[in-house]
């Protein structure tokens, strides 16, 4: 029974519960973004670009083989560059949101004021010094 203690109890700390809902979170927040980025960005990225869709720019080495029948005997082999260039885009937006999220975060929480130093203030410095130099 004490490592099913023991387990509940690592399971049930802050760090590790908060740490599983910031990994809901990501999914869910990466899930917008892909959409944001797919469906919003890129139509604007290819109509400035002259209607270039860049999901589908590649470099093809190998070009696909069909064999008598129709069917393919051997497949494309191919750089797929637009589709990195839409991660890219997507990498970039990503750090953007993040970015602004941890932003307004920061702004909400509250100043931590600095303890008061220990020891004597600066006017009881001041008046030990006085005395010395007045013996």
């Amino acid at each position: 029974m004490g490592i099913l203690k023991e387990f509940k109890s690592f399971v049930m700390t802050g760090n590790v519960v908060e740490f599983a809902v910031a990994v809901i979170m990501a999914g869910a927040i990466g899930g917008v973004v892909k959409g944001f980025v797919n469906n919003i960005v890129m139509p604007f990225v290819g109509h400035f670009s002259g209607g270039i869709d860049f999901a589908d720019k590649k470099y093809v080495l190998d070009v696909a083989v069909l064999d008598a029948a129709g069917a393919v005997s051997t497949p494309e082999n191919a750089i797929m560059w637009g589709s990195w260039i839409n991660t890219i885009i997507n990498l970039l937006i990503v750090g953007l949101v993040m970015f602004l999220i941890v932003k307004a975060y920061n702004k909400t929480k509250a100043p931590v004021e600095a303890p008061a130093p220990s020891g004597p203030s600066d006017n009881d410095l001041l008046k030990d010094i006085l005395k010395a130099l007045n013996k």
